[in-house]
């Protein structure tokens, strides 16, 4: 941004650990796939609280202004919502999208889906 490299986090979501394969890899080359569909050409937006305590840009990530890649993990199933107030700009689209992919099985929803929230993965995997 501005010639400036950020540390980021999608806000809103929380995409399973790499620990939890296979979804782990899946979410990530899936949000991978879609920002090179876009080549990188992306709009950042903010919410009330910038940074979280690990100094990372908390951001909304928008294609061409219309469409909301935070959203887009949600609806194809390769992130579980995530809100952490006073960041919840969007929750109810948010909310919104995973139940969608949760009725049409989508991704980690599906058949031999996630068996647990990444937030409960992390606090039993805590990183050294």
């Amino acid at each position: 941004m501005n010639g400036k490299e950020y540390r980021t986090r999608l806000v809103g979501i929380d995409a399973p650990e790499m620990g939890q394969e296979p979804w782990g890899k899946r979410s990530q080359e899936h949000l991978r796939k879609i920002l090179k569909e876009l080549r990188w050409n992306v709009l950042i937006e903010t919410d009330i609280q910038p940074y979280d305590k690990y100094n990372r840009l908390l951001v909304y990530v928008w294609a061409d202004n219309k469409r909301l890649i935070n959203e887009q993990m949600l609806f194809d199933g390769y992130s579980v919502l995530f809100t952490i107030q006073p960041n919840s700009k969007y929750a109810d689209r948010f909310r919104n999208a995973q139940r969608m992919a949760r009725e049409k099985k989508l991704g980690i929803w599906g058949q031999n889906g996630l068996t647990e929230r990444p937030l409960d993965y992390k606090k039993k995997h805590p990183r050294e």
